[in-house]
C-alpha cells in the first residue's frame, strides 16, 4: 500500500486508541496513523449506544483519575462523538477508514500490518481493538430462513413486535427497557439476578418487571432456535418452547483471540498479556482499553492507557536515538 515508515500505528479507533494518538502528537512523536476497520472512529458507541444514551466516563462506577491531556466528562453518545470529532481535528490524528488490520507481524526493526491489498510498516503498533468489535454468538446453530429476526442490535426492530432480549448485562436492559415502550418484551438470562449491570440498569429493569412491563424469564437457558412460519420458536431448557416475531441477543462481545495470537501476542485467562506499561510479549506492540479487561473497560481508562503507552514508546524512541548519537561518537573517535 505505501513504502512509508510510521513511527506508530494504532489498531482501532475508540478512545483508547483516539487517546493514544493525541497523546503521542502531543509529547512530539509525528508520523502516526490510525487504522479503524469500520466507517469513522468509536464505532461500537455508534452502533451498539441507542441515541441520547448517557455516556459515563467510569465503568460500572469504578472511579478512574484522568492522568492524561484529554479531559473528558460523562455525557450522551451525541456529546462523546463531538467530543471525539474535536479532539482528532485539534491533533492531526490521520484516520484511515475502511481498513481492516489482518495481521501484525514483527521485523527486526519495525512491524509489518497487514491490511487488504497491502501493509502499513510501523515502528511501534498498539492494539485498542475493541471486545464489542465481535459480539458473541449463541452455540447453537440458527436456521437460515429466521437469520432475519435473530438480530445483535436494535437495528432491525420495529413497534408492535413480540421480542425476546436474551442476555444480563447492561445492553441487554437497555434494549429491554427501550423495546418495551412499544412491543412486547421478554428478557431471557441464565442467572436468577442481573448483578453484572449497572445500578442505574437494575433500577430499570426491577422498576419495568413490577410494573409487568417487561417479563422475566430469569435463571433460564436456550437450547435451541426454529423456524415457526416465517417466526422464531425458542427451545427453552426449563420451561415449555415459546414463538417471537424477534429475538435479540445481547451476550457480550469476545476478545478477538484468534488474530491476537496470530500477531504473535500471549493470551492468558482469555486477555492478552502485557507488562506494566502495556507492552505484549512482542517489543514494541501493545494492547490497551477493554481488550485488557475481564469484561470491558471505561473511557477514562481507556484514555490513561493512552497516555500510558504514549509516554513509554517516547522514551523508547528517545533511548534509541541516544544509542545511535553515542554509536555516530564512537565511530567518529575511533576514525
Amino acid at each position: 500500500m505505501e513504502n512509508t515508515m510510521h513511527n506508530l500505528i494504532i489498531v482501532g479507533a475508540g478512545p483508547a486508541g483516539i487517546a493514544t494518538a493525541v497523546e503521542s502528537y502531543i509529547l512530539g512523536i509525528r508520523d502516526i496513523v490510525v487504522l479503524e476497520k469500520d466507517t469513522n472512529h468509536n464505532a461500537t458507541i455508534r452502533k451498539y449506544y441507542k441515541d441520547r444514551k448517557r455516556v459515563d466516563k467510569d465503568w460500572k462506577g469504578q472511579k478512574v483519575e484522568l492522568d492524561g491531556n484529554i479531559y473528558f466528562v460523562d455525557g450522551t453518545k451525541e456529546s462523546t462523538l463531538d467530543f471525539f470529532d474535536e479532539v482528532i481535528a485539534h491533533h492531526s490524528v490521520e484516520l484511515k477508514t475502511h481498513t481492516e488490520v489482518q495481521k501484525i507481524v514483527k521485523k527486526e526493526d519495525h512491524f509489518e500490518v497487514m491490511i487488504p491489498g497491502g501493509s502499513v510498516q510501523g515502528r511501534f503498533v498498539v492494539v485498542t481493538i475493541g471486545r464489542m468489535g465481535k459480539p458473541n454468538k449463541p452455540d447453537y446453530k440458527i436456521p437460515p430462513s429466521i437469520r432475519k429476526k435473530v438480530n445483535f442490535t436494535l437495528d432491525e426492530c420495529s413497534e408492535g413486535e413480540k421480542i425476546l432480549v436474551v442476555g444480563g448485562g447492561d445492553s441487554a436492559i437497555e434494549y429491554a427497557v427501550d423495546l418495551a415502550e412499544k412491543n412486547d418484551v421478554t428478557i431471557c438470562y441464565r442467572r436468577e439476578t442481573f448483578r453484572r449491570a449497572n445500578p442505574t440498569n437494575q433500577q430499570a429493569i426491577a422498576n419495568a418487571i413490577m410494573h409487568d412491563e417487561i417479563r422475566p424469564y430469569l435463571g433460564v437457558n436456550i437450547s435451541g432456535l426454529e423456524d415457526d412460519n416465517g417466526r422464531v420458536r425458542v427451545l427453552f431448557d426449563e420451561r415449555e418452547p415459546e414463538t417471537f416475531d424477534r429475538v435479540i441477543y445481547a451476550i457480550g462481545g469476545t476478545t478477538p483471540s484468534a488474530f491476537l495470537q496470530s500477531s504473535g501476542i500471549k493470551i492468558e485467562d482469555g486477555k492478552p498479556w502485557h507488562d506494566e506499561n502495556y507492552m505484549t510479549n512482542v517489543p514494541g506492540l501493545y494492547v490497551a482499553g477493554d481488550i485488557t479487561q475481564e469484561s470491558g473497560g471505561s473511557i477514562a481508562l481507556g484514555l490513561n492507557h493512552g497516555y500510558h503507552i504514549a509516554k513509554h514508546i517516547l522514551n523508547q524512541i528517545q533511548e534509541t536515538e541516544r544509542s545511535s548519537a553515542h554509536l555516530l561518537e564512537d565511530e567518529h573517535e575511533e576514525s
